[in-house]
């Protein structure tokens, strides 16, 4: 009785292994597990579940929790029959569920800050670190989004290694046109 509720626990952990790495995408057969949950077969169409809660990952925190308490509850009540072990798992397989759907819903649900673009980084300020020859790229220094980046850099007149900088336009993602602050006022 403990093997069959370590082997369900297992099952469990396939599944969640499935869903963060596979990310919620899992076939079996002609059978896919999706997440948010639904099923669909190459023959039919797809069948949304009616909530959300149903995600792989509530139903992987389901199966493990049941299939892991109640091999504990298994082997610490021997010579019962499987009724109490499989109470005790449904008692901790609940709660689990309930917590990874809440979870997960609240991380596809969390705001981010949107991706930066290569115009956001217009205004920019830092330093030329190779020098920037008349015509030619060299390459400068900007902080940008929290980070420093490093681009290649034209500029209208020449400026040398160690010239501040700031950002006037940003033709592509990987080069950037700027003009020196040195004679700008404060």
């Amino acid at each position: 009785m403990t093997a069959a509720f370590l082997v369900t626990g297992a099952i469990g952990l396939f599944l969640l292994a499935g869903s963060v790495l596979l990310g919620g995408h899992i076939h079996i057969g002609d059978l896919h597990i999706h997440l948010p949950f639904h099923f669909r077969t190459h023959g039919g169409g797809s069948h949304p579940a009616a909530d959300a809660a149903f995600s792989l990952p509530s139903i992987a925190g389901f199966v493990g929790a049941f299939g892991f308490a109640g091999a504990i509850a298994a082997q610490l009540l021997p010579g019962r029959s499987a009724t109490v072990p499989s109470l005790i798992g449904l008692a901790a397989a609940l709660p689990t569920a309930w917590a990874a759907a809440r979870l997960t819903r609240a991380a596809m649900q969390m705001r981010t800050d949107a991706t930066p673009t290569q115009l956001d980084v217009v205004g920019a300020v830092g330093m030329v670190i190779r020098d920037i020859p008349e015509g030619g790229y060299g390459e400068v220094r900007v902080s940008f989004a929290g980070q420093l980046m490093k681009f290649h850099a034209r500029a209208a007149v020449p400026l040398p290694a160690g010239a501040p900088v700031m950002v006037i336009d940003a033709p592509s993602t990987t080069s950037v046109v700027v003009e020196s602050t040195a004679a700008l006022p404060g």
